[in-house]
């Protein structure tokens, strides 16, 4: 038998909710959470809820009635005012005095006999005053108990008394004092996990600090790259990330373009982590101090940039944890340690850790000591690096451990990998993540796959980073070396994302050449040497890239992802997207041509009702690129991209044009 039988609500598919409540949907601070639910019960009598949310810091449940939608489904909203986690859920119940209200006007117009009725209504009242007196509202129980008498009164009219019970003050009195005994309550409870806005929205620039200096051939310093802020902030970054920092390995050290034997004067992957002169809490001796480190995290912050390190859980053969923890590392039968392997690649300069080790718990504790570490230095912003081949269980107790102290730490998960691993890593506490967008090319897949990331319900738990390029991926497309590629690529990234990156200098450099026919490897490529950039090329897109961060800033419809839409374009080499604002106060439409090597035209078939937008009245386009102005009219307008030129329009939509019917004198 159930505990209690009378509890007659019932209540599904409440919203939003990531596989049956095991996992936070996410928002960031000064975000409104809309919450859905369907309630029912059986019979004729009809149902009320409410919505119940708190902070996970308050002992005090918030509450707010839900509205009728229909077809049995409500909503109610709340307001997102802390970083860290809210609780909510959703009570329902049976409404005797809502029924009872519903059937007496019924026989108020039918003209029927309601005596008996007022009565009954009378006993509900009188409850809900009781109800009032025990919560320590006099007012409310004085004025519920004179209602109550009232309507029990068989001295005074039907009609006056009807008009009473159907007034607008006892329905408020009584939705204050519902009576709740046999209220269902949604269970899980489900979660919200509050970010800062910077995990919606962030523009990132990678670059390596030991190519930072302005003298060719030397080693760059955190002092070189306190130089190269200006630059970064002039192109409108908001976040600057490094790969690892942290001394580098000399056993096995790769040479210049991934060689497996080191020449004199090599300088190795960062990510081969560790050497006699420290591990993952130190800084590389050639980049300074930990202390110049702290002075550059700050001088970042004058520019509005933030400092985001790699978190890269591996170690080069002569780091510190070897001898001291052999025991976190694999031994093979020959007595070696296993290097870290992606056949057929081979990384003899990484050892990865063994997560099956009896000694796992230390294991844990140190790695979260690591990232724990950077943030008391002052670091907020972090990348993992290939995440994936960690533990799943690892990365949801660490996230959760340093945002316990530190709510307002991001993560962002670099894993190319398969889908649901992906997705897997966002829903245990990733804040952002890396995608396939890079090797997305054409209209169709670039639609699908923003149609995937944007009307699923990955929306409620993914924040997609889009990365034309990283120190990893140089495209074939960008191979081409085509300015148009390089451009339409970066274009893309800015405004179909509210999250994206390049790795730099080489992609405003236009750095194209692979490594070898086929690779995806950039041919001298920075993971393994140092690297002298012109920064001040005439041919950098530096520019232009500029202007792309500056309209994402200027435009809060591109600074999130949940109302993009698809507008058709009679040409497969044209893509047509829009992006608003919730209450469409801020309207973007891009028009791209895919193709780098032609011009393109197409007639657009806009959704009009999408881009809120009357069919019969004129309205501006205005594009952000070139600042070029144009009148359209309807769904159906004209575009022509020569790629040579700008291969993506970025329309900002204006209102309806006034005409001489809008002024006083026409009339």
């Amino acid at each position: 038998m159930p505990q209690e039988g009378r509890r007659r609500a019932v209540i599904e598919g409440v919203e939003p909710q990531i596989d049956g409540g095991r996992y936070p949907a996410k928002r960031v601070i000064g975000d409104r959470v809309r919450v859905e639910a369907d309630v029912f019960g059986d019979g004729h009598d009809e149902p009320s809820c409410a919505l119940l949310w708190r902070h996970e810091s308050e002992d005090t449940w918030h509450e707010e009635p839900m509205e009728f939608v229909g077809n049995d489904r409500w909503r109610a909203d709340f307001h997102l005012e802390q970083l860290g986690r809210y609780h909510f859920t959703v009570s329902g119940w049976l409404d005797h005095f809502k029924t009872w209200r519903h059937d007496l006007e019924k026989r108020v117009d039918a003209g029927q006999e309601i005596d008996v009725d007022l009565r009954i209504g009378a006993a509900m009242v009188e409850d809900a005053a009781e109800r009032a007196r025990a919560g320590g509202v006099k007012d409310d129980a004085g004025a519920l108990s004179e209602l109550a008498a009232l309507l029990a009164d068989s001295s005074v009219s039907q009609d006056e008394r009807a008009a009473r019970a159907l007034g607008p003050v006892l329905q408020e009195l009584m939705s204050n004092w519902p009576d709740r005994e046999f209220a269902e309550r949604y269970e899980p409870e489900l979660t919200i996990e509050v970010d800062r806005k910077r995990a919606r929205f962030s523009s990132w620039y990678e670059m390596f600090p030991r190519s930072a200096s302005a003298e060719p051939g030397e080693h760059g310093t955190f002092r070189d790259c306190e130089d190269r802020l200006p630059y970064i902030a002039e192109m409108g970054f908001d976040v600057v990330y490094f790969p690892p920092i942290h001394p580098i390995g000399r056993v096995h050290r790769k040479g210049k373009n991934n060689a497996t034997v080191a020449a004199e004067g090599d300088v190795g992957s960062p990510w081969a982590i560790g050497s006699s002169e420290g591990g993952h809490k130190a800084v590389h001796p050639d980049l300074g101090t930990l202390e110049d480190f702290r002075r550059l995290v700050e001088r970042a912050k004058e520019f509005d940039i933030e400092i985001a390190l790699d978190i890269a859980f591996q170690a080069a053969p002569d780091h510190p944890y070897v001898e001291e923890h052999p025991e976190w590392f694999k031994e093979r039968p020959d007595g070696t340690i296993q290097y870290a392997e992606n056949p057929p690649k081979k990384y003899e300069d990484i050892y990865p850790f063994d997560f099956e080790t009896d000694n796992w718990q230390a294991l844990w504790e140190e790695l979260e000591s690591v990232v724990r570490h950077w943030c008391e230095q002052g670091v907020r912003v972090f990348r993992v690096d290939n995440p994936h081949t960690k533990p799943f269980a690892m990365w949801e107790w660490l996230i959760a451990s340093i945002k316990e102290d530190y709510p307002e730490a991001i993560f962002l998960s670099e894993a190319f990998t398969r889908p649901k691993v992906m997705q897997r890593l966002a829903k245990l506490g990733f804040s952002q993540s890396y995608t396939y967008f890079a090797w997305r090319n054409t209209k169709w897949e670039l639609s699908e796959y923003l149609r995937e990331l944007t009307h699923t319900e990955q929306v409620e738990f993914m924040r997609p980073n889009f990365w034309p390029n990283t120190p990893d991926i140089l495209t074939e497309f960008l191979q081409t070396g085509k300015r148009s590629a390089f451009m339409m690529r970066v274009a893309l990234a800015a405004t179909m994302t509210a999250n994206y990156g390049i790795y730099g200098p080489a992609f405003e450099l236009m750095e194209h050449v692979p490594r070898h026919p086929g690779s995806e490897e950039y041919l001298d490529s920075e993971k393994y040497q140092l690297r002298d950039w012109d920064l001040d090329a005439a041919h950098s897109l530096k520019d232009y890239i500029a202007r792309l961060n500056r309209i994402r800033k200027a435009n809060p419809a591109l600074q999130q992802n949940r109302h993009t839409a698809f507008h058709r374009a009679e040409n497969d080499w044209v893509l047509a997207f829009s992006k608003r604002t919730r209450d469409r106060d801020n309207v973007i439409l891009t028009v791209a041509n895919l193709d780098p090597d032609h011009k393109q035209a197409a007639m657009l078939d806009l959704d009009l009702a999408e881009l809120g937008l009357a069919p019969d009245k004129a309205f501006q386009v205005h594009d952000l690129i070139d600042d070029a102005r144009y009148v359209w009219q309807g769904h159906r307008n004209y575009v022509e991209l020569d790629p040579h030129v700008s291969p993506v329009h970025v329309f900002r939509i204006g209102q309806k044009l006034r005409s001489e019917r809008d002024f006083d004198y026409y009339t």
